[in-house]
């Protein structure tokens, strides 16, 4: 008697229900049956240019040496010696308040900071500036930034 007072959406519940409980069952039982897979079938190699392959490498096979002083890791250095420590710029940002600012240097692109105890002449925002550079702790500073004329 109680099933006949079920409402439709309760009779599709019940269906739902079922029908994943049995689907459950179902990929259960193909786990049990099937593919057994081993540990082999699992594993994958890298070969000598960095691609994975499912073949493992070959021992007898001659690699090639790499020389240390040949692996470059991030941009070139620079030599201090090879360029001029006279540059010209234009100031990118400055803060009178705070007394710093930055230059963007019309050769190398950079950006070099720049505080305003080295400053010659007051400096804006989009002036255009000769100054030289000098290696601080953390970078490159501009030193006796004066305007270009």
């Amino acid at each position: 008697m109680g099933r006949s007072q079920e409402t439709f959406n309760k009779k599709e519940v019940r269906k739902n229900k079922e029908k994943k409980r049995q689907d459950k069952e179902k990929k259960r039982n193909a786990r049990k049956d099937g593919d057994k897979n081993s540990f082999e079938d699992m594993i994958a190699y890298v070969d000598e240019n960095g691609q994975i392959s499912s073949t493992p490498p070959n021992p007898t096979k001659k690699r090639e040496e790499t020389k240390l002083e040949d692996i470059e890791i991030s941009v070139q250095k620079r030599n201090d010696e090879d360029f001029d420590p006279v540059r010209t710029g234009i100031v990118s940002y400055f803060n009178t308040n705070k007394g710093y600012g930055f230059i963007r240097d019309t050769e190398s692109r950079e950006s070099i900071f720049v505080h305003a105890n080295n400053l010659q002449q007051e400096i804006q925002q989009d002036n255009r500036v000769n100054f030289e550079i000098e290696k601080g702790p953390k970078g490159y500073n501009a030193i006796n930034v004066r305007l270009a004329k």
